[in-house]
């Protein structure tokens, strides 16, 4: 039987197994704990990988500021990597950036290479707006943050990386 996948926008019966994966990968120590209040209250910033009803992996592009927004919670479930599905969940964020005509998109994280290899350019985290770090505060990390800024113009983005990624399609 053919497995059926889909990557579509998170659904409130999503979120447990959201929180259940970002648990499961944190250990890892590339993603921040998020509670399970946060992921309902910040269900509509997430897509989802769906195959046959299990989630796979999820990303969130959540919007800070009218010219800025963030991706986070970026995760691939192990049974699920290696398939391209991290590449089309990075996608679905950029183009719900273009679509909401957010100018940059960045991201705070402990794997800048990853997102380097997709066009992102390292940036001193102080250059950031102050609302950015209002979600710090709650982190286990802070005030000692280990993870890197990135930022990547979505226009630019999509003039120069888009075609790698799946789509022709410009800002």
């Amino acid at each position: 039987m053919e497995q059926i996948l889909m990557i579509r926008r998170a659904l409130v019966r999503d979120v447990k197994e959201i929180k259940s994966l970002n648990d499961r990968y944190r250990e890892e120590g590339n993603l921040l704990p998020r509670s399970l209040t946060d992921i309902y209250e910040n269900v509509r910033d997430f897509f989802v990988i769906d195959e046959d009803g299990k989630i796979g992996g999820c990303v969130a592009l959540h919007v800070v500021w009218e010219d800025l927004a963030e991706i986070k919670s970026l995760v691939i479930d192990r049974e699920f990597r290696k398939k391209g599905y991290g590449d089309r969940l990075f996608l679905m964020a950029m183009r719900e950036a273009r679509d909401l005509q957010v100018a940059d998109v960045f991201a705070l994280t402990a794997i800048p290479g990853y997102f380097a290899a997709k066009g992102f350019k390292e940036i001193d985290k102080s250059v950031l707006p102050h609302k950015v770090w209002a979600e710090c505060v709650k982190c286990p990390k802070f005030p000692d943050c280990d993870e890197v800024a990135v930022i990547a113009n979505v226009a630019e983005w999509f003039a120069t990386y888009g075609a790698k990624f799946g789509t022709e399609e410009v800002a």
